[in-house]
């Protein structure tokens, strides 16, 4: 069958299925949940593929699900990603109550286009055509948050890394891997598109200043303020800006998570919480042990004690330009040209950028969205081009790359050279967990 009816067949099929497709989207906007929590969200996405006839894996990193289609030929392995997690912001009008979580962060979105083009490939003759297979897989815990339950998991060896696809890398889940591919929803303005954006990586770091408490009130220099060491930490990384090249977008947004006990005592335990990001490895190493100076020299000021933990965060996201630009050669039967941004400079952080220096990655963003990540403004406002625009794109690019024996696949794979093997890789993140 020829290429160009295989990619009609598989839109068709997409097209014909999207108002299902919108009410799943709904479905996990009703109900967000935090990371390594999303049971609502695995089992949902885990009926939908197991009623396309897949054989489904349940709880692979705890919580998340995958499936897998296959071809008679073998090829090559191309993974498609959604998010199953939701983000904190309490402020936004669709929060719950209790945890705060709502999908200001798009990930429904995510899964939804992720299910669409599983329904396109699999309820088609499409497969048959084309050498290797594709693998959806939904993932859990890509929001870095609650780090104390976390923590608490990875005491308890339920986890090792706090980050979903931290740990997908590490239980080997990516081993057979050969290319991944997932969308993020983004305000863009007047354009549709983005391509090619790049994203700074961080470590994670929990602090405790340790003071000694007495009575605020009668006896206050009988005591070890913690809270003025966390200030003056503060105020330090603040002194340390200027000495962070532009080029690195070096970021630190430290909070306190714990002020004191009461405000009669002086505080002797106080805690603090702050990404240290960068655009790469070697600036996020240097700018730490900048912070880690910061910090130490708060509590001396004042004679008390920290303690810092390090933990690994994600790495910077990178682009493959071979992929971008087959994607864009999809992208333009659905949108025009001139609505497609090439390149942009984030400076938040995605656990795929992990993925994107060991294999072959895609990540584009797509419009349909209005407001910032994260914020109470955040909203979907038009479901055809965040969902069902990216799902098509991204189904006719995989025939690209599996059809003719998967030889667009396979040059791809050839010409990749990552950053890092898997050993490598773990072998940075167990340096940066440090205390």
């Amino acid at each position: 069958m020829k290429k160009t009816k295989l990619k009609r067949r598989v839109c068709q099929v997409i097209e014909e299925h999207k108002e299902e497709i919108f009410e799943i989207n709904q479905q996990i906007y009703d109900y967000p949940e935090l990371g390594y929590k999303e049971s609502f969200a695995t089992e949902l996405i885990a009926e939908q593929l197991a009623d396309l006839g897949l054989e489904v894996e349940r709880d692979f990193a705890l919580t998340g699900c995958k499936a897998t289609i296959a071809s008679r030929e073998v090829g090559p392995k191309v993974a498609v990603l959604g998010e199953l997690d939701a983000v904190i912001c309490k402020e936004h009008p669709d929060a719950k109550q209790k945890t705060g979580a709502v999908h200001a962060c798009g990930h429904n979105i995510q899964l939804a286009t992720m299910l669409a083009v599983a329904i396109g490939l699999t309820t088609t003759e499409v497969i048959e055509n084309l050498a290797g297979s594709v693998e959806f897989m939904a993932t859990p815990a890509e929001e870095y948050v609650e780090l104390e339950y976390r923590g608490e998991l990875a005491r308890e060896k339920k986890i090792k890394f706090f980050g979903g696809k931290q740990e997908l890398i590490y239980r080997g889940e990516f081993d057979d891997v050969d290319l991944a591919m997932m969308i993020h929803s983004l305000d863009l303005g007047a354009n549709k598109a983005l391509i090619g954006g790049t994203g700074n990586g961080f470590i994670g770091k929990k602090v405790k200043f340790i003071g000694q408490e007495s009575h605020a009130g009668s006896a206050p220099e009988e005591g070890v303020n913690a809270l003025n060491a966390a200030m003056l930490a503060i105020s330090n990384i603040n002194a340390q800006r200027e000495t962070f090249a532009d080029q690195d977008r070096i970021r630190v947004h430290p909070i306190i998570t714990k002020g004191g006990d009461m405000v009669n005592v002086v505080p002797a335990d106080v805690r603090m919480e702050t990404y240290v990001r960068g655009r790469t490895i070697d600036s996020i190493l240097d700018a730490n042990q900048k912070v880690d100076r910061a910090l130490q020299a708060g509590a001396m000021a004042v004679g008390a004690e920290v303690e810092i933990s390090d933990l690994p965060g994600y790495l910077p996201l990178l682009n493959n330009e071979a992929l971008d630009q087959l994607f864009v050669d999809n992208l333009t039967e659905f949108i025009p040209q001139d609505t497609i941004q090439y390149g942009s400079d984030f400076s938040g952080s995605f656990d795929f950028g992990d993925l994107s220096h060991l294999i072959p990655t895609l990540h584009p963003f797509f419009a349909g969205v209005s407001g910032a990540l994260h914020t109470r403004d955040f909203s979907l406002e038009d479901r055809e081009l965040a969902i069902i625009t990216p799902a098509k794109a991204m189904a006719t690019t995989i025939i690209d790359l599996l059809f003719d024996q998967a030889s667009l696949a396979e040059e791809i794979i050839t010409n990749f050279e990552p950053t890092m093997s898997k050993e490598e890789y773990l072998d940075l993140q167990r340096k940066i967990s440090n205390e």
